[in-house]
Order: C-alpha cells, then structure tokens, then sequence
C-alpha cells in the first residue's frame, strides 16, 4: 500500500499534547472498525476518506479490532500507510462467538470478527465512553465529528440511520412470527430497520445495560430454533429496533454492493451524501480488479491505497 499524505487540524480544532493523551479525551472522536486482511483495501480506504474530509483529523483515534491471525501484518501495514495515525489494534477471540454461530445466506457474513461490533463496549479501554462502529466497506464524503456528535435522546444506546418502509418481518423466519410470544418483543415499539455498519454508540450506556449478553441470549435462541436467516444484523435489530435514536439518511448511502446472492449494481437513495456503503455481496475492489466496475464504483476508487502491480514507488 501507499502511504497516505499527512492531514492537520484545522486552526479552531483543540489540540491534545502530549498526542498520546487522546485516547482518553473528551476532544477524540473514537471511530471502531475490524481489520483483516481480506478486507484491508477497504479499511485503508476508509480511513483515508474520514482524514481527508474531518476539519480535526489529528483528533481522530482508530480502533481496530482483529481476530486470530494476520496481526503483525496488519499493524505494519497500518503504519505503513498512516505514520502519523493514532490507533489501537485490540484482539478478538474467535471462540468467544464462534459457538454462537449459526450459517446465514452468505458465506461472509458468517465470520466470527463480522460479530465483534456487538463486544466493542468490551474490547475498548474504559474511558472511551463512544464510538462510531463502521464497516470496512465505507467511505466518507463528509466530516466525521458531525456523525460522531448525534445526540442520544433518552435513554438510547446508539444512533443509526432508520428505514422504515423497509419489510421488517423480512428480517424473521416464520417461525419467529408464528410463535405465540416472540413476536411481542416488538409489542411496545415501533421496530424499523438499520443497518449495523454505521452506528453510534455510547458504550457507557451499552456496558451498564449489558447488550452484549441481550445480543448473545437472542443468538442462542437462535441456534436451537432459527428465527433469523442474516447473520449479526437481527440479534440487534431483536435487541434495539426502535430504541435508538435517528440518524440522517445521508449518512448511510447503503447498497451499493448490491444484494447478498448476486451483488448487482445499485443507484444512490435520492438526497444529499455523506458516507458511501457497500454492503452487499459486491465490492468495488473486487470489481474494479475484474474490470466490471459499476459505475458508483468510481466514487470510491480515489481513496484507494493499494499500489498498481509493477508500481515504480520504491
């Protein structure tokens, strides 16, 4: 990979001296991502975009959470490219879920690190009290800080971009909805939606609540009686749809990798656009290396880092 052009902060921006004193101030904004190398080319971009596009990118501390193997590599790869970055690598055990597993339409969807956002409150030092959890395949067109400051009303959790003219019962086997009660898990809210690769989430809260255990009761229903066919989405749609508060819709463009089976091409929703998602089977990677792109493909090909293959850099 290349490495990064270096990002300052801009004059209004609070400084925090020494630099490794962010970690635990009030001045960081705290972005959580996994990292592995099957989906490196997208965190790299990912990361790329949020510096290029915050006003206060010498704020911005990175969490990354990797699973077993791979992890020298990683961090010298991180380096490699971004020098300068203030980041953390924390491990994920694999068995800790792995034995909560159950098989979903998609290959991908099924690896263990693809469930660590639901253990983040534990994996992250104490003092870091929120976070914005993103996927690797993002990138931002907008300043980050903006999504990072989203009120949380009430007593909620996390924020999220909400669809509510989405089919939720899509979301449940028939056998969720036959049965005589687990559809009033519902019953005092109005459930719609989102997408769990663009959240906010206050993990003090989270960690007081105990929504990592919520999370796993409703993946060990699962494995004895199959109420969900989407891998890590429904435990947290079960546990927080319609108890989080609103996100504009601008800051999830999601789809963009097409659906699960074929990963067809997609539009953008109509709206303005703050962040670009491609979830979905898809990649724009793995397309622009095919050389059958889709045309929104070229929306993130500028954040690549990865270098041509006979690239003259040294």
């Amino acid at each position: 990979f290349k490495e990064a052009p270096e990002f300052y902060n801009s004059p209004e921006c609070r400084r925090v001296f020494p630099a490794d004193e962010l970690l635990c101030s009030d001045a960081a904004v705290h972005v959580a991502m996994t990292l592995d190398m099957a989906y490196i080319r997208g965190s790299m971009a990912a990361v790329l975009s949020i510096l290029q596009h915050t006003s206060c990118p010498q704020n911005v501390f990175f969490h990354f959470v990797a699973g077993g193997g791979g992890g020298a590599e990683l961090d010298e790869t991180i380096v490699g490219s971004f020098p300068y970055l203030s980041y953390g690598i924390y491990r994920f055990d694999d068995s800790r879920v792995a034995g909560l597993i159950s098989t979903s339409i998609r290959s991908a969807l099924d690896c263990p690190l693809n469930y660590a956002r639901s253990y983040l409150a534990d994996l992250l030092p104490a003092c870091v009290r929120r976070a914005v959890y993103l996927d690797s395949d993002v990138v931002l067109v907008d300043d980050i800080a903006k999504l990072a400051d989203t009120p949380l009303g009430g007593e909620a959790v996390l924020a999220a971009p909400e669809y509510c003219r989405a089919n939720f019962t899509s979301y449940f086997t028939p056998t969720f909805w036959s049965s005589p009660s687990l559809p009033l898990t519902f019953s005092d809210r109005r459930a719609c939606y989102f997408n769990t690769g663009v959240m906010v989430i206050d993990l003090q809260r989270w960690r007081g609540g105990d929504y990592t255990r919520k999370i796993e009761e409703w993946m060990e229903l699962q494995k004895r009686m199959r109420i969900y066919e989407l891998g890590s989405l429904p435990p947290f749609l079960l546990v927080f749809a319609g108890r989080i508060s609103p996100v504009d819709h601008r800051w999830n463009q999601h789809g963009l990798g097409g659906d699960n089976f074929r990963g067809l091409c997609r539009n953008l929703h109509p709206g303005p656009v703050s962040l670009l998602h491609w979830s979905g089977k898809g990649k724009p990677w793995a397309r622009l290396d095919a050389g059958r792109p889709c045309p929104l493909d070229a929306l993130w090909a500028p954040y690549d880092l990865l270098k041509p293959p006979y690239s003259l850099d040294s």
